[in-house]
């Protein structure tokens, strides 16, 4: 071992007077196995105290997680200024160049030590609110101080619920207990986040957080996208604001065309799978097996098993031992607070990989889990490239794994392979598969404009366009404009109903969910060609099929190392984002959803909506009980902005009357 060690010390000594050489590739080399060393160490240590701290909120916990992100931002401080010894940027390596464009890019660690903390503790306050948020005084309680968690109750109520009053008491006290306590700590991040861009030689944050999919044009990239699946949103929104309103007869709608925000299933209305049994075009004809998994005595564990079984049987990687023992896969029943938001961790060891999450036995969980699966399975897959590569493609390429299995796990071929589908279940019944692409549309197609719109508000708020007074202002005009949805209850500028959901508080960046929900079907069509499918698009389950396994380990082993273009070549042949596939898979429905709107108006006004109108039951209906108009309603059903624009009519009315007077 002597011999060994002298003789690597001779080596380094040769080359020593080359470490001077900006050039040198081969000293760049060496001292990149150092780097990746030494990260090999530092990230896992920040992983673990944000994992325990993400399990276990305290401050206790809060204040190590902040020390230990301290110490890795000074690694990547210290790393970023060790790469000026390299003129790296004309290296003609591409592997290396590429591994110092990645290390150079430290994000808010290049901002000063007190700025770094004071962002972190900004971002850890929204975090720690939005985690321990609990609503109260739910109506018809009769012990007001009970409070509700998001999950599950006020989940479950914005899931099942059809009161008018409950839905509403929900939604309004959600943003009530989360985004309204966070416009200081937000405004602080913005702040602080723009000046760590600009001392990255980028123009604000929204260009540092574009910059990650290396492409020029990417804004105008993203909106060509949108406006291809605008119309086939439209179609899905006018079907279910037809029954939304057949459901709430008697209640206040928008005349501008939007829905009111509380009815659609989901706290954020960015999911409406939860209307499936009103919007399914054939009742009888159910889909949803989570009813089979709870009479099968399926569990948290068991769902987890049977998604690893559909990555191994694709011929990829198991679970590492560790898994499940370390993972945190049901909410804990100890009442510590959790950060029950499901989520994927690669500890950046090559051996520790886990997940988070509050697990229900539900098909929705079934498919989350999948997803999360998919983020593990993609770890797994580059975990031996550089620490830098550990990354996907671009951050839509990582949420489009797990989705792009599950459009395989949730057809009606695979739940009768997998004993979820009722006998008397023919899973090549049309009627069926209309019912399975309607539920696939109520996930996918609605989520379109959420996962849209949220970075177009946030760039906007980055760029300086939109200032702290007019964050809720301008969340909802990109709503109402976008989505079609409006506020259900008078929204006011001291509101922030961004920060109600996770992803914002949580600093994490949205548009890689729009990419994500593009990019998965030319994913699956490319995996169903290699699979040997024919036949339409949204019948093709790859299970099984290890040669369209190999094809997709092929792409994930790359991690990060080559542009994305490079990466979905690899899988797809193609080297451009386009919608042509996800327009594909749901031709039938598209086909019949036509039909069914053919007598309504198509879309909506871009303005929230100022006036409302009360929908009658239709002349056959049984007569109905008659609900207070909009004015009187205890839910006030109000554009969101009404109270500011009344108050600036009454002012102008009584300057006018002033004015005769002074006359």
């Amino acid at each position: 071992m002597l011999w060994k060690a002298c003789a690597l010390l001779f080596f380094v000594a040769s080359i020593g007077s080359s470490f001077g050489d900006r050039n040198n590739i081969t000293a760049a080399k060496i001292w990149l196995e150092e780097y990746n060393t030494e990260a090999e160490k530092v990230r896992p240590e920040a992983q673990e105290a944000s994992w325990t701290w993400n399990t276990n909120i305290t401050d206790y916990n809060n204040r190590l997680k902040l020390e230990a992100e301290k110490k890795k931002s000074e690694f990547d401080k210290r790393s970023y200024n060790q790469t000026l010894n390299w003129d790296w940027k004309n290296f003609t390596e591409i592997n290396a160049k590429r591994q110092f464009y990645k290390i150079a890019d430290i994000g808010e660690s290049v901002l000063p030590t007190d700025k770094f903390q004071q962002i972190t503790k900004a971002k850890s306050n929204m975090q720690s609110v939005y985690s321990k948020a609990r609503v109260c005084n739910k109506p018809g309680d009769q012990d007001p101080s009970k409070c509700y968690p998001l999950n599950p109750t006020l989940e479950n109520i914005m899931a099942k619920s059809t009161d008018w009053k409950e839905l509403a008491w929900a939604w309004e006290g959600w943003r009530n207990e989360t985004g309204r306590k966070m416009p200081d700590d937000y405004e602080k991040f913005v702040e602080l986040a723009n000046e760590a861009a600009g001392m990255n030689g980028y123009t604000d944050n929204g260009d540092y957080w574009r910059s990650w999919y290396e492409t020029e044009n990417f804004e105008k990239q993203m909106e060509e996208l949108f406006i291809g699946l605008k119309d086939l949103y439209k179609l899905l929104h006018a079907y279910a604001r037809k029954k939304l309103k057949e459901r709430f007869v008697g209640h206040p709608f928008p005349d501008s065309g939007q829905i009111p925000a509380h009815l659609l299933g989901n706290m954020w209305a960015q999911s409406w799978g939860n209307l499936f049994t009103l919007l399914a075009p054939y009742p009888g004809k159910p889909l949803d097996v989570t009813e089979m998994m709870r009479e099968q005595n399926y569990t948290t564990r068991k769902m987890f098993d049977l998604s690893e079984k559909f990555f191994t049987d694709l011929g990829l990687d198991p679970m590492p031992p560790k898994f499940y023992n370390d993972s945190m896969l049901d909410k804990p029943e100890d009442g510590r607070d959790v950060v029950c938001h499901a989520s994927a961790w690669d500890f950046y060891n090559r051996k520790d990989f886990r997940i988070k999450q509050c697990t229900q036995v539900t098909m929705d969980w079934l498919i989350t889990t999948h997803h999360e699966m998919g983020h593990v399975q993609y770890f797994l897959q580059y975990k031996d490239q550089p620490v830098v590569f550990r990354r996907g493609a671009n951050p839509g390429f990582h949420e489009a794994i797990g989705d792009v299995l599950a459009l395989s796990v949730s057809t009606p071929k695979h739940l009768k392979k997998i004993n979820l589908l009722r006998p008397n279940q023919n899973p090549d019944d049309e009627e069926l598969q209309l019912n399975f692409l309607m539920n696939q549309a109520l996930k996918k197609i609605a989520f379109i404009p959420f996962g849209y719109l949220i970075d177009q508000w946030r760039w906007k708020v980055f760029k300086g366009e939109t200032k702290k007074d007019e964050y809720n202002e301008d969340w909802w005009n990109l709503r109402c404009k976008h989505q079609g949805v409006s506020p259900p209850v008078q929204r006011f500028n001291t509101d922030f109903d961004a920060g109600s959901k996770f992803h914002v508080p949580n600093n994490t960046p949205y548009i890689r969910y729009f990419v994500s929900y593009v990019i998965q079907f030319q994913f699956h069509k490319a995996l169903c060609k290699e699979a040997g499918h024919n036949g339409p698009l949204h019948k093709c389950d790859i299970d099984q099929s290890t040669e369209a396994g190999n094809k997709l380990a092929a792409m994930m082993k790359l991690g990060s190392s080559k542009e994305w273009p490079d990466a979905m070549e690899a899988i797809t042949g193609q080297r451009k984002m386009n919608v042509s596939d996800l327009i594909e898979y749901f031709a039938p429905l598209e086909d019949w959803l036509k039909k069914e709107v053919k007598n309504e108006t198509l879309g909506w006004d871009d303005q929230c909506g100022r006036n409302f109108t009360i929908p009658t039951p239709p002349p056959t209906s049984p007569p109905t009980t008659p609900t207070p108009t909009p004015q009187s309603s205890t839910v006030k059903p109000t554009s969101g902005f009404d109270s500011i624009h009344n108050n600036k009519t009454f002012i102008g009315i009584f300057i006018a009357i002033l004015a005769i007077f002074v006359r």
